[in-house]
């Protein structure tokens, strides 16, 4: 707990582990878009809307990857998918002037889903800009929730444009799906109840693409642990992260190629810096191994993960990840079931079962 100066009189009398916690508190505020005091807030606020996801662990698993996993489960989170930590947080942010025009963000998932389902509780609307090629199971999702859904071209240029002409005309307020400091704060939730649920765990790999989760993980994981290990997951067909992290700057692609269709972002200004300083690896995984995590996950957990969702178990049952030997001190591993938005169909198809 901090203790602010002023309410003590003598200095001295302050616990030290309280001066630490403030200082660092402090620092990360300084340099980072959030910190350990806006996650905590956040998950304050957001805590009476949202699941407390449980975290599963499978002995038949733990043998396969010869480690103790700890499966953090957002497939089970309201609206399928760890997406409404931050959807809610940053809409419960807003005050009653900024409310009342409404939202507007530029998605083909989750975060479209999410954002419309935190503006029904707040009875606020939510104007959703989503490309053609949207998976049909999210673009449900968005209607289900009540979002007004605005179609553009698959581009991200056609995308930003449908927001920018919608905020013009509505008076809206933008929040981004990743880049965006309520947003990282929301996501970090996670991380709070992981390390709760399962505190043994010394390592947390995490999906990676605008950079929204893993920034708010690894705020933090380090804030409560400093010696925890981040590891970020990627896919082959859209691995900017790693090649940020390899050449010390942003890398954007001129296309991407993956089954996880929620993992094709790239990272911000306000993510960048936080995967930059705090994740401490990359893992790059084929779709192949991704296919074949989903397929543990279904048969094993008894789960239907998403792509994007089973690219931490698919990261830690990878050759690379097990041949490196930076990575051999990792023992418990928290990893991050992002969610479980998938067609029926396609899970079927991907997975094999389909008889």
């Amino acid at each position: 707990m901090n203790i602010p100066l002023l309410a003590v009189k003598n200095p001295q009398e302050i616990p030290r582990n309280s001066l630490v916690m403030e200082e660092k508190s402090t620092t990360q505020r300084m340099k980072y878009a959030a910190d350990i005091s806006s996650i905590r807030e956040a998950h304050s606020r957001i805590s009476p809307y949202i699941h407390r996801t449980p975290v599963m662990c499978s002995e038949s698993i733990n043998v396969i990857a010869r480690r103790r996993l700890f499966f953090k489960c957002e497939c089970f989170q309201k609206g399928g998918a760890f997406k409404f930590r931050g959807a809610c947080n940053a809409i419960l942010s807003l005050d009653n002037s900024q409310a009342a025009k409404g939202v507007v963000t530029h998605s083909s998932g989750n975060h479209a889903a999410a954002l419309s389902l935190a503006a029904k509780i707040r009875g606020i609307p939510a104007y959703i800009v989503i490309p053609r090629n949207a998976p049909k199971c999210k673009v449900e999702n968005v209607v289900r929730y009540g979002g007004k859904v605005i179609w553009s071209e698959a581009t991200m240029q056609s995308r930003e444009t449908t927001a920018n002409k919608v905020l013009e005309e509505t008076g809206a307020v933008l929040i981004h799906s990743s880049n965006d400091a309520r947003i990282i704060s929301g996501q970090g939730t996670i991380s709070l109840e992981l390390l709760e649920q399962a505190s043994e765990i010394d390592t947390i790999i995490v999906p990676i693409s605008g950079g929204g989760l893993i920034s708010g993980a690894a705020l933090a994981a380090k804030s409560i642990n400093p010696a925890i290990r981040v590891l970020a997951a990627e896919p082959r067909g859209a691995d900017d992260a790693a090649k940020s992290k390899a050449s010390g700057h942003i890398i954007t692609l001129p296309e991407t190629k993956t089954i996880a269709d929620g993992l094709r972002a790239f990272l911000g200004d306000l993510t960048w810096p936080i995967v930059r300083d705090l994740v401490d690896g990359v893992i790059v995984v084929d779709d192949f191994e991704i296919v074949e995590a989903m397929k543990l996950c279904l048969e094993i957990l008894k789960v239907a993960v998403e792509p994007s969702g089973a690219i931490g178990l698919a990261a830690v049952l990878s050759e690379s990840f097990r041949a490196n030997p930076a990575w051999s001190s990792c023992k418990n591993i928290g990893i991050i079931l992002s969610g479980g938005n998938l067609d029926l169909g396609a899970l079927l198809t991907l997975t094999g079962t389909d008889g």
